[in-house]
């Protein structure tokens, strides 16, 4: 029964037989206006703030399969940065305005407790029940979760991945490299090798401008060489654990400017992964979407020729990837909270993934979906790449997070396009800071 459409009945009837007449006049106009047209959705506009898609097309496919099942709902799509920290900025902006402007928006990975400690996110428990949350990969879950409550629903996940010429590592007869070191050695062999051909060659390609991707970025050099952004004993930076420094040094000493160009202190993944698909390294990192870039012909000068593998590692020490991915919230200040979740619903179910997927080489979140033949027809490598999104590692979970990597991409940025810099001591002035910052959230 319909709880709301009935509360309208009955406080009309609460005043008598005397205004039977009137009574009967306005159940009508409830039934015809407001009580059914806020719960239905008729007429409803909501606003979907998102960040600008690196696959253009796919998000406006589904917003129009959404209105063309629920006629009486208009999804108004804002665009904002790529870069994820731009983004935030942007939408952070909104939310602390309680902007009317704002009923569904994207959430990076890091930012779920951070949104549910401000009051921004709507918590999601009783629409979201556990019985359907079981139906995703547990990872995306437990990063939606702050203080045992849901605050958004996966969209798609990402870890980074190692994407590599496969014809050029055929050639000189390397394997794909399972250590930092000899992905540098690899690529330093066939760069040579290359130019004498008059090829203009890099060994690598990454994202290293100062923003949240590189954080991403350093993170993996760092835990895979047994180091931390935070030490998970004492909460506290390791920043200046040798482990962390030996990473950062390997990275300004040995892939700016020397396996990757100095240029790549600007890239973030669109400008990293053109340099790759224009045939220009061997080696890349990117997110899972970059497989569809690479093998289109018709965007890529080495389509058919491209391979993926886990990110490399330092000796003895094991491969980590960081846990990217994006989940769809709603704002706790929307006017439009039935029609909302019933957008969010639709864009994070199974035919919308599956368009994610198809169309824009997103990674589900949903498990059914590793099971679908259609999907792994075209992406043979969610198969292989599953226990990497299963095993990916969170970046540190607090809700002063921005604050942190605030910090980190200071630190990051400052310390790999400096060589001459005293690594040890800025470490330990970007730690103490961070520590401070951590220490609020206590």
């Amino acid at each position: 029964m319909n709880t709301r459409r009935d509360h309208c009945i009955i406080t009309i009837f609460h005043f008598g037989r005397p205004f039977v007449a009137m009574a009967l006049l306005l159940v009508v106009l409830a039934f015809t206006t407001g009580c059914t047209r806020k719960e239905t959705g008729e007429g409803t506009t909501i606003h979907f703030v998102t960040w600008k898609p690196n696959i253009p097309g796919v998000q406006e496919e589904i917003i129009g399969l959404f209105e063309s099942e629920h006629p009486g709902i208009t999804v108004v799509r804002e665009i904002g940065p790529h870069s994820s920290t731009s983004f935030h900025d942007l939408l952070t902006q909104k939310l602390k305005n309680r902007s009317k402007d704002v009923d569904v928006f994207l959430m990076d990975v890091i930012w779920p407790p951070e949104f549910a400690a401000a009051g921004w996110a709507l918590p999601l428990d009783e629409l979201f029940p556990l019985s359907e949350r079981e139906q995703f990969l547990e990872g995306t879950i437990l990063a939606n979760t702050y203080q045992d409550r849901i605050y958004g629903v996966p969209l798609f996940v990402d870890s980074g991945i190692l994407y590599y010429r496969k014809d050029l590592l055929e050639k000189y007869n390397f394997q794909p490299p399972e250590t930092w070191q000899a992905m540098v050695e690899q690529a330093q062999v066939i760069v040579a090798g290359e130019s004498k051909e008059g090829s203009g060659l890099y060994g690598f390609s990454g994202q290293f401008k100062q923003y949240e991707g590189l954080v991403c970025d350093m993170m993996e050099y760092i835990l895979s060489n047994g180091g931390e952004i935070l030490n998970s004993e004492t909460g506290k930076s390791g920043l200046v654990d040798e482990p962390a420094l030996e990473a950062v040094d390997f990275v300004r000493r040995h892939i700016i400017g020397a396996a990757a160009p100095r240029g790549a202190l600007t890239y973030q993944e669109p400008e990293s992964l053109d340099l790759f698909v224009q045939g220009k390294a061997v080696f890349h990192r990117n997110w899972p979407y970059a497989w569809r870039i690479s093998n289109d012909p018709g965007k890529s000068r080495i389509a058919g020729k491209v391979g993926i593998a886990k990110l490399p590692r330092f000796e003895g020490h094991a491969s980590y990837a960081t846990l990217g991915g994006w989940q769809a919230g709603i704002s706790s200040h929307s006017k439009n909270r039935e029609a909302a979740w019933a957008f969010v619903k639709f864009l994070t179910g199974e035919r919308a993934q599956k368009i994610f997927a198809l169309r824009g080489g997103r990674a589900p979140t949903r498990k059914a979906l590793y099971g679908d033949a259609e999907i792994l027809e075209s992406y043979p490598h969610f198969r292989d790449m599953k226990e990497v999104f299963l095993t990916a590692y969170p970046r540190p979970g607090t809700p002063l997070y921005p604050a942190v990597s605030n910090v980190l991409q200071r630190y990051f940025s400052k310390a790999i396009s400096s060589p001459g810099l005293d690594l040890e001591k800025e470490a330990r002035e970007a730690s103490q800071e961070i520590d401070r910052i951590i220490a609020l959230g206590q």
